[in-house]
């Protein structure tokens, strides 16, 4: 494993920002640190690059142990959610600097600056000052800075953060091409769930300084382990009850209560349709309607129950104060700590019937 932290503790006076944290990443991939404000997701970040010191645990970076290695020696290229550009030096000499501060030679320096604002896509602005670019041509100025002193790892604080939504996708997917180009093992915090799903090759879940889950989007998505995940990865709403007498095709988990249902495990048809399904369907009566774009989001009163569902606008018209029958198809029953992922018994009776 490229990067290694091992019982990794931080305090900050009586707030433990990072609670016995443990994890190992593969050379080359593109990790996101995922959580909510306050989770650790930054501290670790800084401890991996040496600006933070952990109180207690190991950190290692290619099989070497850096808790002692300085931050200039540790091969670390960071770039910050405020850009931390030099207004003063020109977009050539922000990338250069790094390389300057390294006694590089002036040839040397031109050939990577040039190099690099072809990555970046920024060839023939080097003689532009930060305030004559706009929010993602700063960040792309950033990323090439940070990669000019060919770091061994590339870490990446809310990079998209202060960027409007537009470039923010747009960046998004040219920083996730140019990581698989580069070949760098490279960590990214965010709170952004969209952002992470689309960019990361894995996810670390963090919440109040420990590492609640680790692996692929579509793994965590499916397959939340914890009460924490289960709640907090998707739009979900919660229930306190979920067995036979709720919903139907479901039988409660043992020593667990509570269970959250997305709009995406909801199946909708409408009353006088489908009839040789309706008796597997629950009634229920839309509540609210939001338009979603692609699709409409429906609120669902099902017995004093609110339930969310996705509905596609092209299926049939739905509007407030209508009738509908819905399905769940699956939920996430958990406890205080771990969370199940139950499957609508009738699905597992007549499978097709998931794809109506």
């Amino acid at each position: 494993m490229y990067i290694k932290l091992e019982n990794v503790n931080k305090s900050f006076g009586n707030f433990k920002a990072s609670n016995n944290v443990s994890f190992e990443i593969e050379k080359g991939k593109l990790i996101a640190l995922l959580g909510p404000s306050g989770s650790g997701k930054t501290t670790i970040l800084r401890m991996i690059a040496g600006l933070e010191h952990q109180d207690t645990g190991d950190i290692y970076i290619d099989g070497k142990l850096v808790n002692d290695v300085s931050v200039q020696d540790r091969g670390i290229g960071f770039v910050f959610q405020s850009y931390a550009l030099f207004p003063y030096l020109t977009v050539h000499d922000n990338i250069a600097y790094g390389m300057k501060v390294r006694k590089k030679s002036k040839e040397e320096i031109d050939a990577k600056v040039t190099e690099l604002l072809s990555l970046v896509e920024l060839e023939g602005l080097g003689n532009r000052y930060p305030d004559q670019l706009s929010g993602g041509q700063r960040q792309r100025v950033a990323f090439a800075r940070a990669l000019a002193t060919e770091p061994q790892v590339l870490l990446l604080d809310e990079p998209f953060a202060a960027i409007d939504a537009k470039v923010r996708k747009e960046l998004r997917r040219w920083l996730k091409g140019m990581i698989e180009k580069l070949g760098v093992t490279s960590i990214f915090v965010t709170h952004d769930q969209d952002e992470a799903v689309e960019v990361a090759d894995e996810l670390i879940i963090t919440n109040e300084g420990r590492v609640e889950q680790i692996g692929t989007p579509v793994d965590i998505y499916r397959n939340p382990k914890t009460s924490f995940v289960a709640q907090f990865i998707g739009e979900s709403v919660i229930l306190d009850d979920y067995d036979y007498e709720k919903l139907s095709g479901f039988e409660r988990q043992e020593g667990a209560p509570r269970a959250a249902i997305r709009p995406e495990f909801i199946n909708v048809i409408q009353p006088k349709k489908d009839k040789e399904y309706s008796s597997v369907y629950m009634k229920g009566i839309i509540s609210d309607t939001e338009f979603r774009g692609n699709n409409m989001e429906l609120t669902i009163d099902y017995n004093g129950i609110e339930i969310r569902a996705n509905h596609q606008i092209e299926d049939f018209a739905a509007a407030k104060g209508d009738e509908i029958l819905f399905r769940v198809t699956r939920l996430y029953a958990f406890d205080e700590d771990n969370a199940y992922t139950l499957i609508n018994d009738q699905l597992k009776d007549n499978p097709e019937m998931y794809y109506i």
